[in-house]
């Protein structure tokens, strides 16, 4: 089984419904987002996935949150809370997504990690 990783910052703003504590009033964060692949077959080159296309497939999402608040952004405006567990869930559903197709399937999205601080971060996988 090969692996690989590529790391994307971007600086957003949100707050937390349904939460009492200081994340409940607006606040921003200077988030890093991990996304890691996996598969079980190179490519023609011996790669799993060039990095440079692993980093294209994650712009548009990274584009998306990039210097907004995102509580005002789909899906995070209504119901789904923008807590870092959400992130990285978005993260992993539009990159899983997006590699589907462009790969056939022969890889797929492991897990993404995303950080709120330096310290502090969440992971979703299936």
């Amino acid at each position: 089984m090969f692996e690989v990783t590529v790391e994307a910052g971007f600086s957003s703003g949100h707050y937390l419904r349904n939460y009492r504590g200081k994340c409940e009033n607006p606040h921003g964060h200077n988030y890093k987002v991990f996304v890691t692949l996996i598969g079980e077959e190179l490519d023609e080159a011996g790669m799993l996935l060039d990095f440079k296309l692993l980093k294209q497939v994650m712009r548009p999402t990274v584009d998306y949150l990039d210097h907004f608040m995102i509580n005002d952004l789909p899906p995070f405006d209504k119901e789904m809370n923008p807590s870092a567990e959400n992130l990285a869930k978005y993260f992993y559903d539009q990159t899983s997504a997006q590699l589907h197709e462009m790969t056939s399937g022969r890889v797929r999205v492991k897990d993404c990690t995303l950080y709120e601080t330096d310290t502090s971060f969440a992971r979703y996988y299936k």
